[in-house]
């Protein structure tokens, strides 16, 4: 929905800077970044995750302290957005996420996979579009067994949980 408040370049814009918000949130919970994470939100957000309904710094502390116990690995995919506009500085967006969490228990490997959707009210303050709250949708999930290599993989880099991963760094 275009809104009269928007001219088609702010549209193009707020859009881009919605998307780039949204790859922040995953970026964020798969190299467990908490200030990138937290940066996502606005201060008084709430996130309903369903492991924790609440305020999303919350949330966010939660999900940390959880993942640097937990996963070995996390990958958080994001499909498509369906971006609504209310009006100039505000927004409902429904993305699609696929997210694989590797799981080590008694039993060996494992992989943890979910789909579902964020849907997310965005605001736009002080320049920056952030979630100003959050509902999260599972609409499937599944957990794997026997995960095995495959043949090569041994010399691909391998992700770290820190500012040390290949991904920050500047060219």
């Amino acid at each position: 929905m275009v809104t009269a408040d928007l001219n088609p370049v702010e549209e193009l814009l707020a859009r881009e800077r919605i998307r780039d918000t949204l790859a922040r949130y995953s970026r964020g919970v798969d190299r467990c970044d908490a200030e990138l994470l937290k940066s996502v939100y606005h201060p008084e957000a709430l996130d309903l995750h369903g492991s924790v309904d609440g305020p999303a710094s919350d949330y966010a502390d939660y999900l940390l302290e959880k993942m640097m116990n937990g996963p070995v690995a996390t990958h958080h995919l994001l499909g498509h957005s369906c971006i609504e506009f209310g009006s100039a500085d505000s927004a409902h967006v429904e993305t699609y996420f696929v997210a694989r969490h590797l799981e080590e228990d008694s039993e060996g490997e494992r992989v943890d996979s979910a789909g579902g959707r964020y849907c997310d009210d965005f605001a736009l303050r002080d320049g920056a579009w952030k979630i100003q709250r959050r509902t999260v949708v599972v609409d499937w999930n599944l957990v794997s067994r026997g995960v095995m290599p495959f043949p090569g993989s041994d010399k691909f880099r391998r992700g770290v949980r820190s500012h040390d991963d290949p991904g920050y760094a500047q060219n």
